[in-house]
């Protein structure tokens, strides 16, 4: 199944626990929610991945141990791991434009590492 290639089209997307609220603001295009709003705080990454499939497109982390601890073929919704120095926002804006180019061809149930050189 593919996700909406339109980038006018909203994706629904959840943002983990570790990374800023802030965040939410340069996705204006999309509806975001986090973690903690959806009362999901504490969920090991496994049982995350499920619920957010339920009701998001897309889970953003910037957990890079996340594809070692989960079977990437068997992703029940997209990942994409933030690659920044800090999981800081002034760290985190400027991948904001990667991200973006890669939710509009993402599928789901796959992973991608946004780096700073994408």
């Amino acid at each position: 199944m593919r996700l909406p290639a339109n980038a006018l089209l909203p994706m629904r997307l959840l943002l983990d626990e570790c990374v800023p609220t802030r965040l939410r603001r340069s996705l204006p295009t999309h509806q975001v929610s986090m973690v903690v709003y959806e009362g999901w705080s504490g969920i090991k990454n496994g049982k995350l991945l499920a619920l957010a499939a339920e009701r998001f497109d897309v889970f953003i982390t910037v957990d890079k141990n996340l594809p070692y601890q989960q079977n990437s073929s068997a992703l029940p919704v997209a990942v994409l791991v933030l690659d920044a120095v800090s999981n800081e926002l002034p760290f985190l804006l400027p991948l904001v434009p990667a991200l973006e180019r890669e939710l509009s061809s993402l599928k789901r149930g796959t992973y991608v590492l946004i780096t700073a050189d994408a």
